[in-house]
This record gives structure tokens, C-alpha cells and sequence, in this order.
């Protein structure tokens, strides 16, 4: 914490002295530059680099912000700070629309979306006569506060990055929260976290708009800085040269944005100057270059130039200040014997494929249920019906009486139903405590706005509190401050576990959670289940481990070729011919 302050104190003196020495006004000029591009850049890291959505279409954004302040001003006489305001109302309007259409969409169709409507948005502003069509709003005023001009110079330079690190303060904060926790998960793909109840489309338009509204306020400073505006800045091109310095500076870190726009600003103006008297000739030979730097970087050093500062900073643990933080709400937990889960006829085709036929089975309060069969048998089908990832065909699944057939993953993780999965889903390059921290989401309410403004350090720390009691819980109170990347495959299991159990499910779904773990682990999962089925905790279990199984289980539903071909005591399935056909292929 102290190194963090040191830090930013270094950097606000650095800025206050360039300011102040006499530096060339040319420098002035081109950091200037930086910091508004650094602004729109910040946005792209959110979105591209940490929610994992390609965009081709920051640039038609800042033309947003840049035409509105000229427009307005030029043309209605309003105030810059009053016309800022307005640029951002209107930039939040398209891109909820915009973001509303096309971020339901997945692979290579988002970024050939973004490109599509960018490029409706740049041909907009160069052919509208109201906007000056291709030569743009001239005479556009600079800024000046209480009378005081602010000038293209010092003064400029001090207000341009003094937002530019608010911006990146504000990032961190909500990175640092519940809400960036979700925002994380999102590059994980859809399926991990709306089993936590994350909205993932709600989340990807509210990065999107936070990407885009800081694109605004860097075509605010620009059409002023400018003092005119006209469609060149704001194309596809210059959409793409954002998404560089992004990828070229570290699109996963928030000071990634400011290397990668200062890099690439400076490299330009050198290139400009040193390609034409090599070769003897001008032209856009730079583009060339960067080209060849971008194949380079995306091969060598994929997560950018900050990433080698990064590693070499020194990493402090979190603080642990949560100890004494109120404890969050427990659900009302079913009484024994309840029926908590009754799956009913469920049935699930793809195509002529029967995967689960007509199964039907209950799940009571207390009990660990096993379901259990030969590869290929439909059990994790089974676990997808039941928690909302797939449809089923026909079929009813209730859950404490309630129908939940067809509901979505959130939806049903907010009843009280929470999940592992048979191949680990965590976010690698966060600790583990913020990996299980993430599984109570749905026990956390404060937005993006508490989270930057840091109103939310309470309920942050009773969510932390959970997350290591669940992580002790499991055995892995060691691990905190681990990054989770680092974890072998047994302790990810466990985590994932942990992270389940933060929901404070009534029901909790494990599909195959000893695999990866040694025998000591097992023994140490099996306590934990006993356990857990001891507190109340219903338990339904997909694994391959016979051993585990015939130890916790309390009732075994086998599968076969999408049927349940027997359910029984553990010593029933044992002593069964018909399991033993199913799995050796002979009765004898």
C-alpha cells in the first residue's frame, strides 16, 4: 500500500515538472497527444483486454465527443463544460444501443460488427452538411475556466493527464471490487459465470459504455486541443491504431494503455523523420513498420511491454482487514428430509441424438447423491439440464418445489444451486481468495459507481471474510494470496469447490471433484463432504473415483447411453450385475 502511494505521488510530481521545467513546447504538444489517446486507449484495455471483446470501433466514439463539443459550440454558443456533458449523455445512448445488439454476438462476428457499425458512424460524420460533411467544424474555442485560458500548452498538458490518471485511479478501483471481479470473468467465457449469477450481457454493454464514454471525453480535449474537428481522427484506421497500442503496451493492464500510447506516438515521430532518408523517398512507410512490430509483439510478447515492468514490481499481499467485517445473510436452508431436487422425465436431444432419456431422480435435504456411469453415459448433460446451461427437450426440473425448467444459469444460482465443472473454470491470473470471492457475487449489491468512488470497502470485506472461510473450509487456507494460476490441478478442484459453497447453495453440484487429487486430498474432499451433508448441504455427484463415491454417498443414480439403468444404496450398485454389464461389458 505505502509502495502504491509512493508511486502515484511520483508520478503526479513527474507531470507537475514537465510542466514547470522549461522543457520544448514541442514535447508539451506531443504528450498532449498522448494523453488523449491514452484516454481512449484506457477504454479498449477494459474492454478488449480484461472483458475480452474485440472492438475496431473506439475511434467513432471520440468523434462523438469531439463533434458534439464543436457542434455546440461553434453553432450554439454553449459552454465546453456544459457541451462535455452532453457528448457523454449522447455517447451513452449509442453504445448501450449499439453494445444492446451487437455484443450478443461471439467470435469473429463482434469485431466484424464493431467494424461494420464504425465505419457507418465515420461515413455519418463526413457526409452530414450540418457537420461541415468531410471538412469538418472549424473554429472550434479552447477551453478556459472562471476566464482563466487554458491554452494548447502546460496548462493543457496538466488538465489532459491529470484525467488521464483520475481515469486509470478509477479503473483500478473497479477492477479491484465485486463488479471487476465480474468483469474479469467475462474473458472466461459466459458459462463460469452466469453459473456465479453474473448477467454477462449486462456486464459486456457496461463495459462497453465505460470504454466508450472514456473515448467521448478524449474527443473533447481533442476538438479543443485541435480547436476543429473532421472525420480523419475518427476512422476505422485510427480505430485500429488504438487497438495497437493497446496490444503493444499491455491490453490486460491498465498502465498498458499509457506505454502503449506513448510508444507508439513517439516511435511515429521518429519513423517519420529516420524511413524517408533511408530509403530517399517519402510515404507512409511507418505503417509498414508497425505492422511487422504488431506480427512480432503478438508472437514474442503477446501480453504487451508493461508485462515485462510488471513482473519485475514488487507484488504485496492484499491487506487482510476483513476479520472483523459483519458476516453476510445465510439462506433458509431446507429441513432433512426435504425433497430439494426433483428431476422429472428429463429428456435432451441434439438432433437424433438422445443424450438424456426420460431420467428421473430426487435429491433430498442431507443426502449426497451419486450419479454415476460410463463415459458417454449423459451425466454432465444431466448437470447442464439442472443448472440452466442447456434446455431440456422435455421433462420437468424442480428445485424445493419451485419449477426451474428452462431458466437461465443465473437464475437458478440465485434459488440457491451452485456448481463445479468437469474442467476447471477459474480466472488464472487472479489470487485464489478473489477466484472464490467471485462465487458470492449474487451476496454482494453495490455497482460500478461505488466501486470507483470506493463506498463498497464493507461489503468487500464481508464478501472476503466468506470467501476464506470457505477456502478453510476445503483445507486451502494457506492459499489466499496464491494466484490461482499457479495452483496444480488438486487444489483447483478444491477452489472451485470453495467457490461454489460462497453462494451458500441449499443444493451443490460437483462434477467429478477428485479427479486431479492424491489419495491424501480425497481422504481430505470425502471429510469435507461428510461434512458439508452433516451441516444440511445436499450434495449431487458426478465421479469416476468408485472409491470416493461408495464412501460419501448416501443413494447412486447409474447412467447408460443417456438412461438411468438402476438407483440404489451404494451396496445395492455394488452388488449389481446390471452395473457391472455397464461397465465391463459382461454380467460374469
Amino acid at each position: 500500500m505505502l509502495l502504491r502511494k509512493i508511486g502515484w505521488l511520483l508520478m503526479l510530481a513527474v507531470i507537475v515538472l514537465i510542466a514547470a521545467l522549461p522543457v520544448p513546447e514541442f514535447w508539451i504538444t506531443q504528450l498532449n497527444y498522448i494523453g488523449i489517446s491514452s484516454l481512449a486507449v484506457l477504454g479498449l484495455v477494459l474492454l478488449t483486454g480484461i472483458g475480452g471483446l474485440t472492438s475496431f470501433g473506439q475511434a467513432a466514439f471520440v468523434g462523438i465527443g469531439a463533434y458534439t463539443t464543436a457542434y455546440l459550440t461553434v453553432n450554439a454558443g454553449l459552454s465546453p463544460w456544459l457541451t462535455l456533458w452532453v457528448g457523454l449523455g449522447l455517447t451513452a445512448v449509442c453504445a448501450i444501443v449499439l453494445g444492446w445488439i451487437t455484443l450478443r454476438m461471439s467470435g469473429h462476428y463482434l469485431p466484424l460488427a464493431t467494424l461494420a457499425w464504425g465505419l457507418s458512424l465515420y461515413y455519418t460524420m463526413g457526409n452530414l452538411q450540418a457537420l461541415g460533411k468531410y471538412d469538418g467544424i472549424l473554429g472550434v474555442s479552447g477551453l478556459s475556466l472562471f476566464g482563466w485560458e487554458l491554452g494548447q500548452g502546460r496548462v493543457f498538458f496538466l488538465l489532459t493527464w491529470a484525467l488521464v490518471l483520475l481515469a486509470a485511479l478509477a479503473m483500478l478501483h473497479l477492477l479491484d471490487s465485486r463488479v471487476g471481479r465480474a468483469i474479469r470473468s467475462l474473458k472466461t467465457g459466459s458459462q463460469m459465470a452466469e453459473s456465479m449469477g453474473i448477467n454477462t450481457l449486462r456486464f459486456k454493454i457496461g463495459i462497453f459504455t465505460i470504454a466508450a464514454l472514456l473515448a467521448s471525453l478524449s474527443g473533447w480535449l481533442y476538438a479543443h486541443f485541435q480547436r476543429s474537428v473532421n472525420p480523419s481522427p475518427f476512422s476505422v484506421h485510427i480505430g485500429i491504431e488504438y487497438l495497437f497500442m493497446a496490444v503493444l503496451g499491455g491490453a490486460g493492464h491498465v498502465w498498458g494503455a499509457i506505454t502503449g500510447a506513448l510508444v507508439t506516438k513517439l516511435l511515429a515521430d521518429q519513423l517519420q523523420v529516420l524511413l524517408p532518408a533511408l530509403i530517399g523517398t517519402s510515404g507512409s512507410y511507418e505503417v509498414i513498420v508497425f505492422g511487422v512490430l504488431l506480427v512480432l509483439v503478438l508472437k514474442y510478447a503477446p501480453n504487451g511491454i508493461w508485462a515485462f515492468v510488471d513482473r519485475k514490481l514488487p507484488k504485496a499481499a492484499r491487506k487482510v482487514d476483513w476479520q472483523q467485517a459483519a458476516p453476510l445473510a445465510h439462506r433458509a436452508m431446507p429441513v432433512k428430509g426435504e425433497v430439494v431436487l426433483q428431476a422429472s422425465n428429463i429428456r435432451k436431444e441434439f438432433g437424433g441424438l438422445i443424450a438424456v432419456n426420460d431420467i428421473s431422480f430426487s435429491v433430498h435435504a442431507g443426502q449426497i447423491v451419486g450419479l454415476i456411469g460410463p463415459n458417454g453415459a449423459g451425466k454432465s448433460t444431466t448437470f447442464n439440464l439442472i443448472t440452466g446451461v442447456l434446455a431440456p427437450t422435455s421433462g420437468r426440473v424442480a428445485f424445493r418445489g419451485d419449477d426451474i425448467t428452462g431458466l437461465a444459469s443465473r437464475e437458478i444460482a440465485k434459488r440457491g444451486i451452485s456448481r463445479t465443472f468437469q474442467h476447471v473454470k477459474m480466472i488464472a491470473d487472479m489470487t485464489v481468495l478473489e477466484n472464490v470471492a467471485l462465487g458470492a457475487h449474487l451476496r454482494g449489491g453495490r455497482g460500478a459507481l461505488s466501486a470507483t468512488l470506493r463506498l463498497d470497502r464493507r461489503e468487500e470485506q464481508s464478501l472476503f471474510r466468506e470467501a476464506e472461510i470457505q477456502l478453510r473450509r476445503v483445507g486451502m487456507g494457506d492459499s489466499l494470496h496464491e494466484l490461482a494460476g499457479n495452483l496444480a490441478m488438486g487444489p483447483q478442484r478444491l477452489l472451485e469447490i470453495a467457490r461454489a459453497l460462497c453462494n451458500d447453495p441449499a443444493l451443490l453440484l460437483l462434477d467429478e471433484p477428485a479427479a486431479g487429487l492424491r489419495h491424501k486430498e480425497k481422504q481430505g474432499l470425502a471429510d469435507v463432504l461428510r461434512q458439508l451433508r452433516a451441516e444440511g448441504l445436499s450434495i449431487l455427484l458426478v465421479e469416476h473415483d468408485m472409491d470416493l463415491v461408495m464412501q460419501v454417498t448416501d443413494r447412486i443414480v447409474v447412467m447408460e447411453f443417456g438412461t438411468r439403468l438402476i438407483e440404489g444404496t451404494p451396496a445395492d450398485i455394488q452388488a449389481s450385475p446390471l452395473v457391472r454389464a455397464a461397465y465391463l461389458g459382461t454380467e460374469h
